[in-house]
């Protein structure tokens, strides 16, 4: 069997579990996340984008209900006893399998917890569900119970964290060499890739960015590679990757000698990244993040040139995307806590002038203030 953790590590989160579903009134939580199903049992898969679901009754007891293709996958990643297979074929209703095991589960008339918030609930599927289950029980949305429980991390977990932050190191290491005039972002990026997995690490839940020339201003992965000018800008945006959990970094790197406009907008960064570290802490919410950095870069001109958000929370997350729920946005109340990590990044594109200037940094809460998880400082890079 193939586990990550203890099995008194998810004893424990599931205890965790428990006393949240005895506040919320909940008889029963149907998981379709993928990311709740790992944290809570282990398992391990990309099945999800299919349909499955883990229910977690009250007491504890659990079963999974998922494809021929995922039994030994469960079977093999996860503390899961219970898994019952749909089968594959024509015109298959799998919501209605689901529904006969929560018959099987005693749970007619309960209270049922739903998430559908997640890339493993599809339309299709949220409203085959509602159809099959609107006259079983009182359907709740419990999109975010695990997404919370998850933001404070375990000592277990802190560990493969500071192991991906590791990687996030040596990947940019690896590929900082290479970038020069002449150079083809493909091996840039084969580089930053390379050096993860080459680490022991694992692929990202969404694709590493790399952008030049006008591309820079993109924050968004896209396809087609780019050989690089004498004089350019080059933004990339990567994690390293321990057991699915992310330490994200971001830079912009400058090649040929700077202007006098990337300079600004570098110094611009670097004092809203400081201003942002300095409330990163307890008796701060994620929202006041995100007014200190609107308040920096607006005093600096910057307004239009900024995002609407500034990071986000950071865990064990699964493809599209390795962004938690928890945004660093205005009026996000949720308060900072000791073993949170977190994300932040600081993103200025000024299209008027072409030019891209950024900063990301992972770091772990703390009382005292937030750590660092990088060994690599803020300094502009430039080749």
């Amino acid at each position: 069997m193939t586990l990550h953790f203890p099995r008194e590590e998810f004893a424990a989160r599931l205890e965790r579990l428990k006393a949240r579903m005895r506040e919320e009134k909940l008889d029963a939580l149907l998981l379709f996340a993928q990311e709740s199903m790992y944290w809570l049992t282990g398992y391990d898969t990309f099945g999800y984008c299919f349909f499955q679901s883990l229910v977690v009754k009250a007491d504890g007891s659990m079963a999974l209900l998922t494809r021929a293709a995922d039994l030994r996958q469960a079977r093999l990643t996860s503390t899961i006893e219970n898994i019952l297979v749909w089968v594959d074929r024509s015109n298959a209703d799998p919501s209605m399998d689901l529904k006969n095991l929560l018959v099987d589960m005693d749970l007619l008339g309960c209270r049922l917890g739903i998430e559908y918030d997640t890339h493993g609930m599809t339309g299709r599927t949220a409203r085959l569900i509602d159809n099959q289950l609107v006259s079983f029980g009182e359907l709740i949305d419990a999109s975010t119970i695990v997404s919370d429980l998850r933001l404070i991390k375990s000592e277990a977990e802190i560990r493969h964290i500071e192991r991906a932050a590791l990687l996030a190191d040596d990947a940019l290491e690896a590929a900082l060499p290479l970038v020069a005039a002449g150079a083809d972002e493909a091996a840039i990026l084969a580089a930053l890739q390379g050096a993860v997995l080459a680490g022991g690490g694992d692929y990202p839940a969404n694709n590493f960015i790399i952008g030049s020339g006008e591309e820079a201003l993109l924050c968004r992965y896209k396809s087609g590679r780019r050989i690089l000018q004498a004089q350019d800008q080059l933004t990339l945006e990567w994690a390293g990757v321990s057991a699915h959990y992310h330490a994200a970094m971001m830079r912009t790197v400058l090649i040929g000698e700077p202007g006098p406009r990337h300079m600004e907008l570098y110094d611009a960064c670097t004092a809203t990244l400081q201003d942002m570290e300095a409330r990163l802490k307890p008796g701060h919410t994620f929202g006041e993040i995100f007014d200190a950095l609107a308040r920096s870069l607006d005093e600096a001109g910057m307004t239009r040139h900024r995002l609407n958000v500034c990071g986000y929370s950071l865990g064990a997350r699964f493809a599209p995307s390795w962004m938690e729920h928890q945004l660093f946005m205005a009026g996000n109340p949720q308060a900072i806590l000791p073993n949170m990590s977190l994300f932040l990044h600081v993103i200025i594109l000024d299209s008027e002038r072409n030019a891209a200037m950024t900063l990301g940094q992972s770091y772990l809460t703390t009382d005292a203030g937030p750590r660092s998880l990088s060994r690599h400082g803020v300094d502009l890079l430039r080749r």
